[in-house]
């Protein structure tokens, strides 16, 4: 007489998921994890490509020289300045446009599709797009203004340092304001309009019901926002290195930039690396007390 077979236990539904999911979850180990782990390793060596034979674990020496770099301090306050710029025109422009956007006119669905036309550009193209507008010889900008009356002969509009500085900042937020434009319209979607209605009825004025009505339901979309463009704009390279080059002098010199210049021009991958890992830990901080902020506030859905 045989013993009767045993029956396999089905699979729960959380570790089918994590089966069906387990490929591509290792694709990212392999291409995000590990590359991210390595580029830290590698940040803590002396480790030159023009010098393979020095090559040599230092722990934290590289983190522990950018203290007292004049070069790196430089470039640490540049990007501030041009992450406050950048973040702060964003979220007014972007604001404005999604309230106008918002209401019911002829061509609205038309305008809002152009709105994402920016967003579509590649930040090389958005680079390369602006330093044609603003050249000094043949300049779009140049040739509108003359033809206005505005100036007698052409201007070199990246030549000065608060010139390249704010032009720059206008051509990152000319190619990121169509995401918080997005964002912002999206939130503004959800406020019921009895809201309004009531706030009618109360007899409050356009600026009262912004505060009292607008501005409180789109706190988490705004800090979404934040969050994002303030992580692009730390970030940013393409643009900046395309348009300016961390020019002139270093009014554009971003850490994003000297990083970039210090791995493909110097080969300094660990110095480089560092200065990678800098930014990653600047925005996680950033980040994290944005979101502290936003969960002080309530929760909220992605």
């Amino acid at each position: 007489m045989t013993a009767p077979a045993k029956t396999r236990k089905p699979w729960s539904d959380t570790a089918r998921g994590y089966a069906m999911n387990a490929p591509a979850l290792l694709a990212l180990l392999l291409l995000v994890a590990y590359p991210i782990g390595y580029s830290f390793w590698v940040s803590l060596h002396r480790d030159n490509l023009a010098q393979p034979a020095v090559r040599k674990f230092i722990g934290l020496d590289n983190y522990l020289s950018l203290v007292d770099d004049p070069v790196f301090l430089c470039s640490l306050g540049v990007s501030a300045l041009f992450v406050l710029t950048v973040v702060g025109a964003t979220v007014l422009l972007g604001l404005a446009m999604a309230l106008v956007l918002n209401e019911t006119f002829f061509g609205r669905g038309v305008l809002r599709s152009l709105v994402l036309l920016p967003w579509a550009m590649p930040g090389v193209v958005n680079g390369l797009m602006w330093r044609t507008v603003f050249d000094a010889k043949t300049g779009a900008l140049n040739g509108l203004l003359t033809d206005l009356g505005w100036i007698d002969e052409y201007q070199a509009w990246l030549s000065s340092a608060t010139g390249a500085f704010l032009l720059t900042a206008f051509a990152q937020v000319w190619n990121t304001l169509p995401f918080a434009v997005i964002i912002l319209l999206a939130g503004l979607s959800t406020i019921p309009g009895e809201l309004y209605d009531a706030a009618t009825v109360d007899r409050a004025g356009p600026w009262q019901r912004f505060r009292e009505v607008t501005l409180p339901w789109l706190l988490h979309p705004l800090l979404i926002v934040l969050i994002l463009e303030t992580m692009n704009a730390f970030r940013a390279f393409d643009t900046i290195y395309v348009l300016t080059g961390g020019g002139p002098g270093d009014a554009t010199a971003t850490v994003a930039l000297l990083t970039v210049q210090r791995v493909l021009s110097y080969t300094d991958v660990g110095l480089g690396s560092a200065y990678a890992w800098v930014i990653t830990l600047i925005t996680m901080v950033v980040s994290v007390g944005y979101v502290g902020l936003l969960y002080r506030r309530g929760s909220f859905e992605v």
